[in-house]
Order: C-alpha cells, then sequence, then structure tokens
C-alpha cells in the first residue's frame, strides 16, 4: 500500500526571518504506520504536491490553524480525483467538524497501536468518518523514533546554516495555561517517554542541533535531571521551551548541551530579570516569548513591557498577540462574550487581531504588536541575534569535536566574512 502523507504549506508572519524546520508531527505519524505500507511525504512548504503521483490512501497532517484550510483545498482535490482521504494532527482535533466535510475520515487522537485497524478498514472499504481515540491514549512506551528518512534533507536550511531537528521526550503537560489548548489535546497528565527510549531515538539523529519541542521539560525534577545527565554523552545542542528553575537542574541542562530556551516573560518582575540571568550564568541563551493582548494588560502595561525587555539582555524577543485557538479557555471566554469577530483560521497566526481586547481597539493592539518587533530589534535585525546564538553552538561544536564544517563556508557568505571571524574566532 503507498501512502502519500502532506503537511499543508502556511503563511509565515510579515518582518520575521523565515526558515522552515523539518515538521515532526507527520513523520512521529509515519513511524505509527505498520511495515508495509509505503510513505510518500511532501512538506508543501518547500515542495510542490503532485496530485497525479500514484498513491492508493491519501493523509493530511495539520499542526497550525492556519493550515486548515489549505489542508481542506488539498484534500478536495484528492477526492475529486477518486482518491480517499484520511485528516490527523493537532489542528485536525482542534477544527475537527469543519474537517470532516473535506475529508473521508478524520483520526483524532494519537496514532500509536491504532492504524493497523484504520488500514484494515480502509481495505475492506469500511473506512469510517471518524477514529476518535482522544480519551484513549496509548502507553507512552509505544512511541518509537520519528520517520526521519522521510525527509528531503538539502530543502531545509537558512542561507546554508544546518537547521535543527525537532525530538519530543514527554506527551501531554500538567498545567492548563489561558491560551493553550495543550491540556484538551494530550491531556493534563505529563507522559514521559521512558528515558532509554528517548536516548535510543536521539541516537538515531545525525543532526547535531535538535529543538525538544515538549510542552514544558519542568514537569517532574528527577526525569529531567534523569534525561539531562544521559544526554551528556551525546554532545548534542538544543533548544526546548523551558527548564526548571533549579540550579542542579540548570547545570545538568547545560552539560547535556541546552543551547537556548524560549521563556515566556509575562511581567516586569524581578523574578522574570534573575531567571533570565541564571540561564545566562549558565551559558544558556534566552528566547522570551511574549503575549500580547490579555484581558489584565492595559496599553501602558504592553508599553512598559516592552521596555523592560530591552533592560533584561534577551538574546532574541518573539511577540505574539492572543489567538483564541478552539478548545481552549480563551476561545470559549471570548466567543461568549461576543469578542471574536473575525473567524478566518488562516488569520489565526498569532500575528494578527481576530478578536476585541478588553483596555484597546483591535487596532491599537495590532499597532503596539508591530512596534514591540520594530523596538526590540532596532539596533540589530532578529537575523543578526540569531546569527549570534548559532555562532556561538558553532564555537562550542569547534572545541567538542563536533562541527560541520561547511556551515562556516555558506555562512561566511551569506552573513559576510567580517562578521563571522569576529564571532567565531
Amino acid at each position: 500500500m503507498i501512502f502519500k502523507l502532506i503537511y499543508p504549506k502556511w503563511n509565515k508572519l510579515p518582518g520575521q526571518t523565515t526558515f522552515t524546520l523539518p515538521p515532526h508531527g507527520p513523520v512521529v505519524f509515519a513511524a505509527a504506520l505498520p511495515d508495509y505500507v509505503e510513505v510518500i511525504f511532501t512538506d508543501e512548504n518547500v515542495e510542490e504536491i503532485d496530485f497525479d503521483e500514484a498513491c492508493d490512501f491519501v493523509g493530511v497532517s495539520m499542526m497550525l490553524s492556519t493550515q486548515v484550510k489549505r489542508g481542506w483545498e488539498i484534500a478536495d482535490e484528492f477526492r475529486r480525483r477518486g482518491k480517499k482521504v484520511i485528516f490527523g494532527g493537532i489542528s485536525t482535533m482542534l477544527h475537527a467538524e469543519e474537517t470532516m466535510l473535506h475529508a473521508d475520515s478524520v483520526f483524532l487522537g494519537e496514532a500509536e497501536g491504532y492504524m493497523e485497524g484504520v488500514l484494515k478498514d480502509f481495505r475492506e472499504g469500511k473506512l469510517k468518518k471518524v477514529y476518535n481515540y482522544m480519551n484513549q491514549r496509548p502507553p507512552i512506551e509505544l512511541v518509537g523514533p520519528a520517520r526521519r528518512d522521510l525527509y528531503k534533507r538539502h530543502l531545509y536550511n537558512h542561507k546554508g546554516v544546518q537547521m535543527v531537528e525537532l525530538f519530543h521526550a514527554s506527551r501531554g503537560c500538567r498545567f492548563s495555561c489561558y491560551p493553550c489548548a495543550v491540556s484538551y489535546l494530550g491531556g493534563r497528565c505529563f507522559r514521559p517517554r521512558p528515558i532509554e527510549k528517548a536516548i535510543e531515538e536521539l541516537h538515531t539523529i545525525q543532526n547535531n542541533r535538535l529543538f525538544i519541542v515538549d510542552n514544558s521539560l519542568a514537569q517532574n525534577t528527577q526525569w529531567e535531571m534523569d534525561l539531562f545527565r544521559e544526554m551528556i554523552p551525546l554532545k548534542k545542542k538544543w533548544i526546548s521551551h523551558t527548564i526548571e528553575d533549579n540550579p542542579k537542574v540548570l547545570d545538568l541542562a547545560a552539560q547535556a548541551g541546552a543551547w537556548y530556551v524560549y521563556q515566556a516573560v509575562y511581567d516586569t518582575s524581578d523574578y522574570i530579570k534573575e531567571r533570565v540571568k541564571r540561564y545566562h550564568d549558565h551559558g544558556i541563551g534566552v528566547e522570551g516569548t511574549i503575549l500580547l493582548g490579555l484581558d489584565n494588560q492595559t496599553e501602558d502595561d504592553i508599553l512598559r513591557l516592552i521596555d523592560f525587555l530591552l533592560e533584561i539582555d534577551l538574546d532574541l524577543a518573539e511577540f505574539t498577540v492572543l489567538a483564541p485557538f478552539p478548545h481552549t479557555k480563551a476561545y470559549d471566554d471570548l466567543l461568549r462574550q461576543g469578542r471574536i469577530f473575525d473567524h478566518d483560521w488562516n488569520h489565526f497566526n498569532a500575528g494578527q487581531v481576530v478578536y476585541q481586547p478588553k483596555h484597546m481597539s483591535p487596532e491599537r493592539l495590532q499597532e503596539l504588536y508591530e512596534y514591540a518587533w520594530k523596538a526590540f530589534y532596532k539596533d540589530e535585525s532578529q537575523e543578526e541575534k540569531m546569527f549570534k546564538l548559532f555562532a556561538q553552538v558553532m564555537m562550542r561544536e569547534m572545541n567538542e569535536g563536533t562541527y560541520v564544517p561547511r556551515d562556516r563556508k555558506l555562512v561566511s557568505k551569506s552573513f559576510g566574512k567580517d562578521v563571522v571571524r569576529n564571532i567565531i574566532q
């Protein structure tokens, strides 16, 4: 059986440095397919879809709300050509009812252990409209190495720089943050993969640079420390979401190759300032993630927050406006209050205001969002700041003998030899 797996394209936000990382969800799903299935993978963000390519069954994997309308278009085209189409992925779960209108089947939940039954139904002409396993999550031990052999690796680089590869060591999240859908998608229970299984997969990843995409690594101190301890010999360099603010944990993370972290900056407190400093004291960079437009933020609050960011030595900053995704408390509250005025899912990109803020007009919040990007990157562009972080990791790799020589040649060509010489040498 030939299964054509597609990851729809989505529009990047204007003004940001754009690069494409190899998507994680589709290759994790592909690993759950039986061995007799031949998978053809197309990431529409880096290549065109061949609608005439021979296949038996089509799968559309969607992560973002900004992908769903394109995913529906893709499915409609394949179905016009007589192909059966099944949808899966995060945004399929968030937009299930609408997606059913464009699908022969939708799969809701985690795929491990369930796909043999789905494919049996397909072969027998008994494909169900919905396979809902959201409340029957498979044992975490079933999660195996992702099918990274499906990537066309030459398509994933940015100006010659070897970009990061995605990996996950756990599922679920015991937190339930206001704008987040993770508790709906993966449950409120933290489900760590067995350490030996996670390390086994890391050994299969040739790329030395990783993005550990877990919602938060700061959920179980002992597991977190055990994971970092086992990662030390691998000499990987990695990015992640929050690491626990604990000196022992941070020390192990640094030894394990923590490169930089995404840290939410939600106020102007000394705690945030000191937390950023502690990361830096351990040689770990910080990209602040700043959410604008919450009901407790006035215009003055946002302006103070932007000024504060310029004082705390962030390496990078990523600004978003609240996007009320379905199945979040934010969506439920704003919908009930009649404050969502734009229901075009292409606009739910965390960079476009689609609701009425509490303390200002939508237009003013949009202006403040755009001002935040300009103010933070006024003296040094996002690309320049990002390159400094890449240069730091290249330095570490050279010191450890894990450096990829082609990066330096290509980066020199893209950014200028003097820049590279000053930062790397």
